[in-house]
């Protein structure tokens, strides 16, 4: 229970014994660093009810308050504000009802709840996963942890995008200058393989316009009659009407790119529970278009074109069929999530994590899915998330200037040993240890680095300014932890019992005070989907251990008792960095 729901019920009861008025809502913050309290009531929208000046208000309860709740200590008032002291004896019992909760702040799921399904990835077939897909990637999985453990059934999956003109172009590049290479005999994984084609395309489709150019032909005229394009399109029209050849090219080359990701997925560290795929979904909707008709939800324009108008929601029209009978992106969409709560019946809300670019394709999804009658359509979330920039600029996938995945991954590891490697502490580790450790440090930068910005905020991503080892970074955490681990390895004496240390020491006090508010901060991470709100927490959390750490002796303490205690909160302050780095899919080392 936390401190407002326990001072809450006191609180009124004074209001009523003091001054006979019944208040349905106390208002809470957190006491202001100038002045002593560990919580603050505010005072001022009592003062509409009843006849009082603040001051003398906030005496009269803070009076009741000590007398009659053991829990509070003292208190003070400044101006409209009660300052509460909380007595020590709270934060001990509560420390040690949860000192031996390893999952602390974890909610276990209700089976009788209705789970959410979480999308994210949800790659093209074209080409490797680069920088902004790791972004998509890090929020969405952490995103469906952090529900996860707020006591929701949270199931991940994405849709491969793997049909289109873009796919298209990769097959014909490959087919004209590919001389039958593949990953095995270029050495290069599948993903990256055709990717080099799809800039390959992009080169030769260019130089063709150029020529076209070169004739007279205008720029619009020559990007639609250059020949690689109208043999792509051609392509694409043989994959529609299940040409073998085009059909086994298409396995082939997809075949390729899926060992790729699943690589690139098993280093970053996400998975997934169900695969969706778009030339499985691409028609999916179109019969839902005719109910939607059937019940005046979409209208039909005299072309055949089938639109529904939401001008009424602020919104304009949009189209929802073509006229001649083949569906769009937002049929698609339609169309799959339905199939969604059709495979699984339990999934009452979905999230989906896509850049902000498509803010208004979902505004529409969610709008049309409700004017359909789905109940569950009420509980869709857009995760809508800014672009990844480097100092660089921009990246463009056909021309090859995008940042891969893989190689900032490796990057990354590689930064982390340069530092270490000036740091000068590991002569006692083995090479093996060294590179689990590399990496470790490499993928926790980088992970906490883009997780700990606002998912609605643009992100100009330093990879050197990632891995410093001091400052709110993964690294300074991890470090953190790896020395409380050291602690707990130096203790040669049994720390288990429960301790009962007559008062704490102000910076104990403070500490307990943070771990305290960790599961509130799953909670409104979840509410939120905002993995923003555990890092930097968490950060908060180690901030205030280190302040701990340089303040009182822990080891050395000469009291048994107090030195068991700050053992025994060290320990927890480690699982719950351990606990809320897990959520962000980063991983702690043990020594460092």
């Amino acid at each position: 229970m936390s401190l407002s729901q326990i001072l809450t019920p006191s609180i009124q009861k004074a209001i009523q014994a003091l001054f006979d008025v019944t208040v349905d809502k106390i208002e809470f913050q957190t006491t202001r660093k100038e002045f002593e309290g560990d919580i603050t009531m505010v005072i001022f929208p009592l003062l509409k009810v009843i006849k009082s000046n603040p001051v003398e208000l906030g005496n009269k309860i803070g009076n009741y308050l000590v007398e009659n709740l053991p829990e509070v200590a003292r208190f003070n008032v400044v101006s409209g504000f009660l300052n509460i002291v909380i007595a020590d004896s709270y934060y001990l019992n509560f420390f040690n009802e949860i000192k031996d909760n390893h999952k602390f702040g974890y909610v276990t799921p209700n089976p009788e709840d209705k789970a959410i399904m979480v999308e994210y990835s949800s790659p093209n077939t074209n080409k490797p996963l680069h920088l902004g897909h790791v972004r998509n990637n890090l929020l969405g999985y952490s995103v469906a942890e952090i529900i996860k453990a707020s006591g929701k059934k949270v199931y991940k999956t994405q849709i491969i995008n793997d049909r289109g003109i873009h796919i298209c172009k990769s097959m014909l590049a490959w087919e004209r200058f590919g001389n039958g290479e593949t990953p095995q005999s270029s050495g290069l994984k599948g993903d990256k393989l055709v990717g080099k084609y799809y800039v390959e395309f992009d080169k030769a489709y260019k130089a063709e316009i150029n020529q076209l150019m070169e004739t007279g032909k205008t720029e619009e005229e020559a990007k639609k009659q250059a020949p690689i394009i109208i043999e792509a399109q051609e392509m694409l029209k043989k994959w529609e009407s299940g040409d073998e050849a085009v059909i086994s090219l298409w396995k082939k080359m997809n075949e390729w790119v899926y060992e790729g990701f699943a690589t690139t997925y098993t280093n970053l560290g996400v998975n997934f529970d169900k695969y969706y795929y778009e030339s499985n979904t691409y028609l999916l909707g179109k019969d839902v278009v005719q109910v939607g008709l059937d019940r005046g939800v979409f209208e039909k324009d005299p072309d055949g074109s089938v639109w529904i108008d939401l001008t009424d929601e602020g919104l304009d029209r949009k189209i929802v069929l073509r006229s001649d009978g083949t569906a769009v992106y937002m049929t698609q969409d339609i169309g799959t999530a339905i199939q969604r709560v059709k495979d699984m019946p339990d999934v009452g809300g979905m999230v989906y994590t896509v850049g902000n670019e498509q803010d208004y394709h979902f505004k529409v999804l969610f709008l049309i899915l409700k004017k359909l009658g789905f109940d569950w359509a009420s509980s869709l979330y857009h995760l809508s998330y800014g672009m990844v920039d480097l100092p660089s600029g921009k990246m463009k996938s056909r021309e090859g200037t995008v940042v891969d995945a893989d190689d900032l991954m490796q990057d990354m590891t590689d930064t982390a040993q340069q530092i270490s490697e000036d740091l000068g502490k590991l002569d006692s580790y083995s090479a093996d240890e060294k590179a689990k450790l590399y990496k470790t440090i490499g993928l926790g930068a980088l992970k906490y680095y883009i997780l700990k910005v606002d998912p609605k905020k643009r992100i100009l991503f330093n990879p050197e300014e990632s891995v410093d080892f001091a400052g709110n970074t993964g690294p300074f955490i991890q470090y953190t932890y790896a020395r409380i681990q050291s602690i707990i390895r130096k203790a040669d004496f049994d720390f288990s019992a429960t301790t009962n240390t007559e008062e704490l020491h102000e910076k104990e006090k403070e500490l307990v005070k943070q771990i305290e508010l960790f599961p509130e901060v799953i909670q409104n991470a979840a509410q939120n989907h905002s993995p923003a709100l555990i890092a930097n927490y968490t950060y908060d959390l180690v901030k205030e251990y280190n302040s701990f750490y340089q303040s009182v002796h822990i080891l050395g303490e000469v009291d048994l008792t107090k030195k068991v205690f700050r053992v025994q909160l060290s320990q927890k302050v480690a699982e719950v960095i351990k606990s809320a780095f897990t959520l962000l899919g980063i991983e702690v080392p043990e020594r460092m």
